[in-house]
């Protein structure tokens, strides 16, 4: 039994329990299934999974049940017995492996993906015994051109992120892959404290800084370390939050664009409890904010013990509370479809496709824009590489900002466009007061559930809500446009 404190990574005797058709088998020699083309919020809400440990999900049946699309694979370890080799669990090389991929092809011939995780807290990480950044990178490219992956997490945990040399291996190896792989979606995930993260973690940061490397996102996991449910969670993501904008100099809205958060469901290693609850409510937030990325661990663990409480203990094969099977992986499915959050109603720019060579739509401050969309601003095209919303092309471009610029071209908007306003629906056939500035609604109020279309009137002003969730103090509505707009 592996829980997630003691993962020693061990591979099941005969094989992975996940019925492997004698199809899937046949695809491995000629290669399997493409790479699903998904969205990178798949990615960054993919829960983990050890596939060749701890009772292995059938994930077809996840898929079915969730809608889940993206898994993390954990964990790539050098060799038990020294040397710079990808292995599973420390025990079965990667350049071997036929178990693993198969349960790759299996996603993928359902439509997902997977990414693949290293490090973890317990075995010997290749950032500790590779010797070099580039030797580091280069054991872990072996592993993304085996799986042909486009999505990998280092796990940075202790030993390893107690040992400065090996640290630099690691976040140089990922600067080398993003450099050699474009496109690769890279999350850093490191332990979090009820301050945000500690003097190892915050290390992790400032080497990402001296490197001049920026992941896709920073994550930690609130857990086992004194948390008390989601309160405690939400306020450790909060302090993260202050220490990304401090340590890189960013904006309160690039800073969670680029912050993410890994939970453990059920009951954690140090007897804490996280329940159905406090993942909506870490969800309510994660959304709220534009965290960048929503997990746990583990799918694994994703289902109810016999008797559910497991008698106080804590099992790398079950949640040890109340469920039932795969409640925890559904959220990070809603986090998937609802990261960007959700628009209600949805706003399409109203103005007209520019002729010429931009061949793309001005930029408008209420569209929200997701991976891949473009605009054009000033003169320029630009391509989105996340979500974002009323973030300025022309001000917001470059290695570790939200767009990329595409270089000049003809035609396209202007670097202050008019935003264009969404018409609230009546919901009656009845006519109601046209709303003003005066504060006519009910006073928004903390700890309250609003549902989609409430109203609400703040300091003078009215909003209507965009996406249902509860309130929590700093969430007033003038402080996230994402849940609020203004009427």
């Amino acid at each position: 039994m592996q829980t997630r404190s003691n993962r020693k990574r061990m591979a099941l005797a005969g094989g992975v329990a996940l019925g492997l058709t004698a199809a899937l088998i046949a695809a491995l020699s000629s290669g399997g299934p493409a790479s699903a083309a998904l969205t990178t919020n798949w990615y960054a809400s993919a829960p983990y999974v050890m596939p060749l440990d701890n009772t292995p999900p059938d994930l077809n049946a996840v898929m079915a049940a969730t809608g889940q699309k993206a898994f993390q694979l954990a964990f790539i370890l050098a060799p038990n017995g020294g040397g710079c080799s990808p292995t599973w669990d420390g025990t079965a090389p990667v350049s071997s492996d036929t178990a693993v991929a198969a349960v790759i092809n299996q996603v993928r011939a359902n439509g997902g993906d997977v990414s693949v995780s290293t490090g973890g807290y317990g075995g010997t990480k290749l950032g500790q015994t590779c010797g070099t950044a580039s030797a580091t990178a280069a054991a872990y490219q072996q592993v993304i051109t085996k799986y042909a992956l486009k999505a990998i997490d280092l796990d940075l945990e202790e030993p390893e992120y107690e040992n400065t040399a090996a640290i630099n291996n690691e976040i140089g190896a990922a600067q080398i892959l993003a450099q050699n792989n474009p496109g690769l979606y890279v999350s850093i995930t490191v332990p979090g404290t009820t301050s945000g993260t500690g003097y190892f973690g915050q290390n992790v940061l400032n080497t990402a800084k001296s490197f001049g490397y920026t992941p896709a996102n920073f994550s930690i996991m609130p857990f086992d370390g004194g948390f008390n449910g989601a309160s405690s969670q939400t306020a450790a993501l909060e302090s993260f939050h202050s220490m990304l904008m401090t340590t890189f100099g960013w904006d309160s809205a690039t800073a969670y664009h680029h912050e993410g958060v890994s939970m453990m469901n059920g009951r954690s290693d140090t007897g804490e409890i996280f329940t159905q609850t406090d993942f909506q409510t870490v969800l309510s937030y994660a959304t709220g904010h534009g965290l960048a990325r929503y997990t746990y661990w583990s799918v694994n663990r994703d289902r109810q013990c016999s008797p559910p409480d497991n008698n106080g203990q804590t099992s790398g094969a079950c949640s040890s509370v109340a469920q039932g099977a795969w409640d925890f992986t559904k959220f990070t499915t809603q986090f998937a479809g609802a990261t960007p959050p959700t628009i209600i109603p949805t706003q399409t720019p109203t103005t007209t496709p520019p002729t010429g060579s931009c061949n793309t739509s001005p930029w408008s401050p209420t569209q929200v824009y997701t991976n891949g969309m473009t605009a054009s601003e000033g003169g320029h095209k630009y391509t989105a590489k996340w979500w974002t919303q009323n973030e300025d092309p022309a001000t917001h471009h470059g290695t570790s900002d939200v767009w990329t610029d595409n270089g000049t071209c003809s035609g396209g908007g202007t670097s202050t466009p008019t935003p264009t306003p969404t018409p609230t629906p009546t919901p009656t056939p009845t006519p109601t007061p046209t709303p003003t500035q005066t504060g006519q609604y009910p006073t928004w109020v903390a700890n309250h559930a609003y549902a989609v279309g409430d109203r609400v009137s703040y300091a003078g002003h009215n909003y209507q809500c965009r996406q249902a969730h509860t309130s929590l103090v700093g969430w007033e509505p003038p402080n996230v446009p994402a849940l609020w707009l203004a009427i």
